[in-house]
């Protein structure tokens, strides 16, 4: 049957409630559809002049421009085929509607091509429709970016022509051009089309920002890091255009099987046809029952049974912020029965966080005030950890007193007077010269305590003594607890860590999280070790991770996804699938959707050869009439193709995420997050 993955160039655009522009292909915009049109006018023009009586020269054109026109693209199609040795089934139909047509039977040949032409048209209207559901991001970006000049001006360019280091300005309600990091400015930024927060993100200098975003009340400047060949949203693209060029291994065997198949439908033809008339048959009786076998016998439904389940569970995963590359990747999520995950930025945020804060007794410092102090002496600092110290004060809603007399000391940590005091914070092993005063003891015996629970420990001195200490670590996502669980459920066993942090950190956030199977202190290669030795036992191994240190076991692994926020370029390339909107959650989901697409290629399959079989029998025991035939041929096509296209609809992904929740399959739940 005729169809092209590739997206069509003719759009009418829509916008979701929420403004995102969304592409929606125009019925008209795609040939098949205009064709089989105009095959289906002529035909009802022809129809009822021929059932008046009306003479054969009034009828008989209408019927001959009929066949061109739902016939030429196939033909055309089939002839190519054939000429690179494969016999297609377009061209097979085309024959059966000609065969018709040579025994008198011009009316019947001519539903043929009308109902051919239709259910291409609706397979191509399909196709487009799934592929506008996954691109329609390609809409986001603006076509056109303003640009500050040295001179402090503006000039409007295509964001295609934006280059790392330029520098646009974005007003309110305008989308960013580029992605890129604020220079200069404060605003809120809805960024839920890339990221799936819900509410807008405050953006301030050092912020990031998306290109397709759209910007609120304040007025930005921003740096351009990435040139928009590299932005997020081209990313999606690119990995989008890559999945419409392949296909998963059930549709590689249909295709195979149905060279065979083809052949030995026409050797089935011919002997349909010769041995009637070798024992007496009339020519026109035999021929009629042989183009109505070619016709029933051609397996167009079980072609269409694989690809739309495919192709349209990856349009709805895209929709829902997880990109699947390929056909090939959308059948293996559902076959892994192994998940090893990565800690840092998968499991975790990614970013450190005050976890704990212990003022020592007899320093006079509640532990607000510690914070407070600490905070304000590391204010000026670029250091994580800094910004993990910093962060917790605001959060509390504390004061930051002015530093005065800032040293970084790299290694070591930050000295600065604040208020009248001087203040250090940095490593203990190397702010702890006298170890032996009390104060020294017990704040080096209070720092040994936290790193034993995982955390990093930081030291705060006032005026060369202890009067603290604060720990700090990478905080669990909420959602990681219920996505182990999840992934339990749907694989029967513990998911594995795979991680190159301390095993102290590692078998804490592996308790919070709900794992038993541990590797800690993993090189990149160690990791792909594990993986590689899991393989080879037989398994097939799910890997989630984000790192460039992930790669490795992604490239190994029987199917690979990459937290696509904060993901390095690297993962995200070698990665099968990228989770756009770092929702854990959605990693269990879109593996029950690939078994739900699985489930569905079956009952096509079984669907397809029910018909094939029915109506075969019914052709070569009985008399099949051609029309009937046709009816029931491309019928079965037709419901084959729209069971498939089941899986665009929402009800498909909350049905998946609904599974684990029920004891099955994904599961959708907040997990506890550790401060």
């Amino acid at each position: 049957m005729p169809a092209d993955v590739l997206p069509r160039p003719s759009r009418s655009a829509s916008a979701t409630p929420g403004g995102v522009p969304r592409r929606r292909t125009s019925v008209l915009a795609l040939s098949e559809a205009r064709w089989a049109g105009a095959a289906l006018a002529l035909f009802l023009l022809a129809l009822p002049l021929e059932l008046a009586g009306a003479p054969a020269w009034a009828w008989g054109p209408l019927y001959a421009l009929a066949y061109a026109a739902g016939g030429w693209e196939p033909a055309l199609s089939g002839l190519r085929e054939l000429r690179e040795k494969v016999l297609d089934v377009d061209l097979l139909m085309i024959v059966a509607a000609l065969g018709a047509a040579s025994i008198g039977q011009v009316m019947d040949g001519a539903l043929l091509i009308v109902i051919f032409a239709t259910s291409g048209a609706l397979e191509a209207l399909a196709t487009a429709r799934t592929q506008d559901a996954v691109r329609g991001l390609l809409d986001l970006a603006p076509a056109t970016a303003s640009r500050v000049t040295a001179g402090d001006e503006e000039e409007n360019v295509a964001t295609e022509d934006l280059v790392v280091g330029d520098v646009i300005r974005i007003r309110p309600g305008e989308r960013v051009g580029a992605d890129g990091r604020v220079l200069a400015g404060a605003s809120d930024v809805d960024q839920a089309t890339i990221t799936g927060e819900p509410l807008p993100a405050p953006k301030e200098p050092g912020d990031e920002v998306f290109a397709g975003t759209l910007n609120g009340t304040g007025t930005l400047k921003v740096a351009v890091e990435r040139d928009a060949s590299e932005s997020v949203i081209a990313r999606i693209v690119a990995m989008t255009e890559e999945a419409s060029r392949t296909k998963a291994p059930t549709q590689l065997f249909i295709e195979k099987v149905e060279q065979r198949y083809s052949l030995g439908m026409v050797a089935a033809t011919l002997a349909v046809f010769l041995v009637p008339l070798a024992f007496g048959d009339d020519l026109t009786g035999s021929l009629l029952r042989a183009m109505t076998f070619m016709i029933v016998a051609s397996p167009c439904a079980v072609v269409l049974a694989t690809m739309p389940p495919l192709l349209s569970a990856m349009a709805n995963a895209g929709r829902h912020g997880v990109l699947v590359k390929s056909a090939v990747v959308m059948e293996r999520l559902g076959q892994a029965d192994t998940v090893a995950l990565d800690k840092t930025g998968t499991l975790t945020e990614g970013a450190p966080r005050i976890a704990a804060v212990r003022s020592l007794p007899g320093a006079g410092l509640t532990d607000d005030a510690l914070l407070a102090l600490a905070a304000a002496a590391e204010h000026p600092s670029e250091h994580p950890l800094a910004h993990a110290v910093v962060s917790a004060a605001r959060e509390r809603g504390l004061p930051l007193l002015p530093a005065s007399e800032f040293i970084s000391a790299p290694g070591t940590g930050v000295t600065a007077t604040v208020g009248c005091h001087r203040i250090a914070v940095g490593s203990p092993t190397r702010l702890l010269h006298d170890t032996g005063s009390p104060a020294a003891s017990r704040a080096a015996a209070e720092a040994v305590a936290l790193e034993e629970t995982g955390c990093t420990a930081v030291l705060v001195l006032r005026d060369g003594l202890p009067v603290g200490v604060l720990g700090i670590a990478d905080r669990i996502r909420r959602d990681a607890a219920a996505t182990v669980t999840s992934l339990a459920r749907l694989t029967g066993g513990s998911p594995m860590l795979l991680t190159g942090d301390n095993p102290r950190s590692a078998a804490r956030l592996a308790v919070e999280a709900g794992i038993t199977d541990v590797r800690a202190g993993l090189l990149p290669q160690d990791k792909a070790a594990v993986v590689r030795e899991r393989e080879r036992a037989g398994h097939r191994v799910l890997v989630l991770g984000d790192g460039v240190n992930d790669a490795p076991a992604l490239a190994a692994a029987h199917v690979g996804i990459a937290m696509g926020r904060a993901g390095s370029d690297l993962a995200l390339e070698t990665a099968d699938a990228v989770i756009i909107r770092d929702e854990l959650a959605a990693v269990p989901t879109v593996v029950a959707l690939s078994r739900a697409t699985r489930r569905l290629v079956v009952q096509n399959l079984v669907l397809a050869g029910s018909f094939i079989f029915v109506l075969v029998a019914w052709d070569l025991f009985a008399h099949l009439p051609l029309p009937l035939g046709v009816l029931g041929h491309e019928g079965s096509t037709v419901i084959v193709g729209l069971n498939g296209l089941r899986l665009l609809r929402e009800t498909a992904w909350s049905r998946a995420a609904g599974q684990g929740r029920a004891g099955a399959p994904a599961v959708v739940g907040p997990a506890s997050a550790t401060g």
